[in-house]
């Protein structure tokens, strides 16, 4: 990788994450490993490491460095497997396939869900499973999850998610309207779902069943 990407990577690390409040050292180390330019078009690759979103195609984007360390670090992955709902370029797959044990990744776009998984396998993740389908109805064969990623967002926690979330288990999602929403954090305590809120956040829309429509 180039150098210049390199020392682009770890200023990333040190002034959008670590001045910003984000400790958890699993999730730092991620991000100065996971070489993000390689998740965007070549175009925007000089603006990879910038303190905003990016297209990525599809009419979706590729998070903003901190959100993606943000909803990482309450996500408290550990050797655990995650259900990532919502692929797109596969950074945030990248990301988690660092730390945890397993990741299953969900996309309803097939071109970016390909386009994802050649490039996860191309940097030599093996832990990694990127399907296409309805995120919001989960992944009932590989069910229960110990952490739950969303990354759009919904009106409300869809039901399929957290039936499929194990005891003791994480969500993170975005929940809101169509335009805006809450960067909110679910868990399963003895069968009771408690939510903390984390920020206003805004992501692309959750579409489908138990979703937006369209």
């Amino acid at each position: 990788m180039s150098d210049s990407f390199t020392r682009e990577r770890e200023r990333m690390v040190e002034e959008q994450l670590a001045r910003r409040g984000i400790t958890d050292e699993r999730v730092l180390d991620a991000m100065r490993r996971v070489p993000r330019e390689l998740f965007v078009d070549e175009a925007l690759r000089e603006r990879a490491y910038g303190d905003h979103p990016l297209p990525i195609g599809e009419e979706q984007t590729i998070s903003q460095p901190y959100i993606v360390a943000l909803m990482t670090s309450l996500l408290s992955v550990d050797e655990r497997q995650v259900l990532e709902v919502g692929t797109g370029s596969g950074y945030q797959t990248a990301v988690l396939a660092e730390i945890a044990r397993r990741v299953c990744s969900i996309e309803r776009l097939p071109r970016l869900a390909q386009r994802a998984r050649s490039l996860v396998e191309s940097l030599g993740y093996t832990n990694v499973w990127i399907r296409v389908g309805n995120g919001a109805l989960g992944w009932p064969d590989e069910a229960p999850f110990d952490r739950i990623l969303v990354t759009a967002g919904g009106p409300a926690v869809p039901a399929p998610l957290y039936d499929q979330l194990a005891e003791s288990g994480r969500m993170v999602v975005p929940l809101g309207n169509e335009v805006n929403q809450v960067l909110t954090l679910v868990q399963k305590v003895d069968g009771r779902m408690v939510v903390s809120d984390h920020g206003e956040c805004k992501f692309v829309k959750l579409v489908g069943r138990y979703a937006w429509d369209t």
